[in-house]
């Protein structure tokens, strides 16, 4: 018997009880809120789905150290743990406790556990959705103790944070060029923006012509791509507008400002297909220098000035292509490439760096996660 089953057969040796998650948490709802009140100078985060934050506010609508679960969009049942006062948006579960029999880090583990299986149960042809009944119809077991030493594996993801915020302030300062004389440009007089058409997830295939679906560079892609994640058929491929090596393709679409108008550079050497709800970004600058650009605050400011839409978030090419942008010489982009390659490789590659002890601890947490939450059925 391992410590594992050692720790079970201690506090619980003749099994649990099992109920209804129903039974011990209920759900609510968070409200809408118009995008006139989030503010980049906001005191509290507002959420919209369970993923990410959509901007920041001036109010909250709950106290700190609750779960909320995605109802809507393609992060459909994702679970996140928010540990400050926040906003919880219309497209968000709030998981409230009904009796005070679990703890609440209890419940968020035990939800962390069976996110595939929520993530599975999403329903609608066009955004999906999640129904209350596919949570609160899962079946938990209810053990006399929470179990701690789950906490210390979350630790983890936090470091990255501080680390991503660091190389986020030196990418800033790198691409600040306040005082210094360097010529400005708007995105449309420097390329051309091509919308994307036609493609989409029923015309993926298992191999073919690479492809990027908008979907996918908030989901899958980092700043930059050699191989794309699907397919499609060469004869379908030829209906299709595409990238070539060095352009941009950008998402148009999203569910939160966070995500709309995110970008990915593709470096890699054959032309790609790209769908509709993303441009394609033509230029003749060092496209790493573009994406790390447009990562910056002053291109989230400009972008939240043209969107459009609430449940669904839009920004036009028209409007994306009068953002301007400092060009320095092609010797002095490649300078500040090299440099942010570095830090990018750090926080985001997950062959190395901090992501690739994240991966090798969050196999730990989820190993010891499952062991501990085995419980057998109470004995009567």
């Amino acid at each position: 018997m391992n410590k594992i089953e050692e720790l079970i057969q201690q506090l619980c040796p003749n099994g649990v009880e099992i109920k209804e998650l129903g039974e011990v948490i209920k759900l609510e709802k968070g409200k809408q809120l118009n995008k006139e009140l989030l503010s980049e100078n906001g005191a509290y985060p507002a959420y919209n789905g369970g993923l990410s934050y959509s901007g920041f506010t001036d109010i909250y609508n709950y106290n700190e150290n609750k779960i909320i679960i995605s109802q809507g969009g393609a992060s459909a049942g994702s679970v996140n743990f928010i540990a400050t006062k926040f906003y919880a948006n219309a497209h968000c579960f709030v998981v409230l406790p009904k009796i005070e029999i679990v703890e609440n880090k209890y419940v968020y583990h035990y939800l962390k556990l069976n996110q595939e299986k929520l993530t599975e149960k999403q329903h609608g042809a066009g955004i999906p959705a999640l129904r209350t009944s596919e949570i609160l119809d899962l079946q938990i077991p209810i053990p006399p103790l929470s179990i701690p030493i789950l906490d210390k594996f979350t630790k983890l993801e936090a470091e990255l944070e501080a680390r991503r915020a660091q190389y986020e302030y030196y990418r800033n300062d790198l691409l600040n060029f306040e005082g210094k004389e360097v010529e400005w440009k708007t995105l449309g007089e420097v390329g051309e923006f091509v919308r994307g058409n036609g493609l989409q997830k029923k015309d993926f295939t298992e191999t073919g012509i690479g492809c990027i679906h908008y979907g996918q560079i908030y989901t899958y892609y980092g700043t930059f791509a050699h191989k794309t994640k699907t397919f499609v058929s060469p004869e379908f491929a030829k209906k299709l507008r595409k990238a070539k090596k060095g352009d941009l393709v950008i998402a148009t679409t999203s569910e939160n400002v966070e995500d709309v108008c995110k970008t990915v550079a593709w470096l890699g050497d054959d032309e790609i297909a790209v769908s509709g709800d993303a441009f394609i970004y033509k230029h003749n600058q060092n496209p790493m220098y573009l994406a790390y650009f447009l990562q910056t605050p002053m291109f989230f400011d400009h972008k939240k000035k043209y969107m459009t839409g609430t449940k669904v978030i839009r920004v036009s090419g028209k409007d994306m292509a009068k953002f301007k942008i400092p060009i320095p010489p092609l010797a002095e982009q490649n300078r500040i490439v090299a440099i942010l390659d570095k830090f990018d490789k750090l926080v985001n590659d997950i062959s190395e760096g901090l992501p690739a002890e994240i991966q090798a601890r969050q196999k730990q947490y989820e190993y010891y996660r499952g062991k501990l939450l085995e419980f057998k059925c109470l004995s009567r």
